[in-house]
């Protein structure tokens, strides 16, 4: 009598999806930082990502806040969560970047929609809050919000690092390429993306003495120490002259969606 009520349930509901299991028992065994990792691996092989952002979505504060002891593990997991998750709801929802500058309502940035660790986190508390600790968005970087989030602030890095601004993919055809960020090479990763970004997006000028930037130089220029501090960003990365003072403009962002831009570095 069990066996045929055993059988019954069976026909009715399938057998349990064991790969899932096996997958999330996996993932238990690793730090969040090589969770995240993973995240952005699965999305640009089109992947199942469920099992991970569920154990993301329901780890402690602690003990994420335990595991992502070094700055280093704090950027590569923060950097991989917001490229993963873009990619994720615009996969599953193009439509939804239509309303990135919508001010009433649903807004693709401000919106809660990252579950971590028990927090829904919109990407500008991840990019703004966490990254840039606490930073008013439209401020250029000079100003700090006044009423700052516990969960933020207990994951504030320990300073603004600009070359986030070079590895951050919002979806726009102007972002930056996306990598899988490594917390044993991030440092070393971040200026490549930012050599990279900044040698594709810049135009020096010698005879008018000019160069032509891109637009996150200004929305974030105090990130960037302003504009002397952009131009000598400019020299460390070679792409204009040491020896050179020039004017500064920048460029119109192309907020053409455009999905799936990966590199390996």
């Amino acid at each position: 009598m069990i066996l045929i009520i055993l059988f019954g349930l069976i026909i009715h509901f399938g057998v349990p999806n064991s790969d899932v299991q096996v997958k999330q028992d996996s993932f238990d065994k690793v730090s969040y930082t090589e969770l995240s990792m993973e995240l952005v691996r699965a999305v640009r092989d089109g992947d199942e990502v469920e099992p991970i952002t569920q154990r993301l979505a329901s780890v402690s504060e602690d003990e994420l806040y335990n595991d992502l002891e070094t700055e280093a593990e704090k950027k590569a997991f923060r950097l991989n969560i917001y490229n993963a998750y873009v990619q994720i709801l615009l996969l599953e929802d193009p439509e939804l970047f239509e309303d990135r500058n919508s001010w009433f309502g649903y807004n693709f940035f401000t919106s809660p929609q990252v579950v971590i660790a028990g927090k829904e986190l919109s990407f500008d508390d991840i990019e703004h809050g966490i990254m840039r600790r606490s930073k008013i968005k439209l401020s250029l970087g000079y100003l700090d919000q006044w009423f700052v989030d516990d969960f933020v602030k207990r994951f504030w890095w320990n300073e603004v690092d600009p070359r986030i601004h070079f590895a951050l993919n919002c979806g726009a055809a102007s972002c930056p390429f996306i990598a899988v960020f490594d917390p044993d090479r991030v440092d070393e990763q971040l200026d490549i993306t930012t050599k990279n970004y900044l040698e594709q997006t810049t135009d020096y000028y010698p005879e008018e003495n000019e160069v032509e930037v891109n637009k996150l130089m200004s929305w974030f220029r105090a990130d960037f120490g302003g504009p002397s501090g952009a131009i000598q960003m400019l020299k460390e990365y070679d792409i204009i002259p040491e020896n050179v003072d020039p004017s500064i403009s920048y460029k119109e962002y192309d907020w053409t969606l455009e999905l799936g831009n990966y590199q390996d570095i």
